[in-house]
């Protein structure tokens, strides 16, 4: 049951035709490639900061820091919001166990 059953194939699909012999060929040595042509290296323009692209880089920077840290507290204030309403729910929970099991 557990063995996997491999199908037979009485006859192969498709065509078959019989190995082909591959023939060795002869090396003739042939001129030496030329060596290689080093290319010139590109220079890299310089980055300049200017006064204002230095105003636009901290600011920019800074929008990014608010963000991130407004997210992430928003996040932390969800999760203490729901931890406390679990806490409260508890509470709640336990005085209602408690009251019936006084009842009885």
């Amino acid at each position: 049951m557990f063995q996997p059953k491999i199908p037979t194939m009485p006859q192969p699909s498709g065509l078959v035709t019989p190995p082909v012999v591959v023939q060795p060929t002869t090396i003739t040595p042939g001129t030496p490639a030329p060596a290689p042509v080093a290319a010139p290296v590109p220079s890299r323009p310089v980055v300049q900061l200017t006064p204002g692209t230095a105003v636009a880089l901290v600011g920019a920077g800074t929008a990014v820091v608010l963000v991130i840290g407004t997210v992430l507290v928003s996040l932390l204030l969800a999760v203490a919001v729901t931890s406390a309403s679990v806490a409260v729910c508890a509470v709640v929970l336990r005085s209602l166990i408690a009251s019936d099991a006084k009842r009885r």
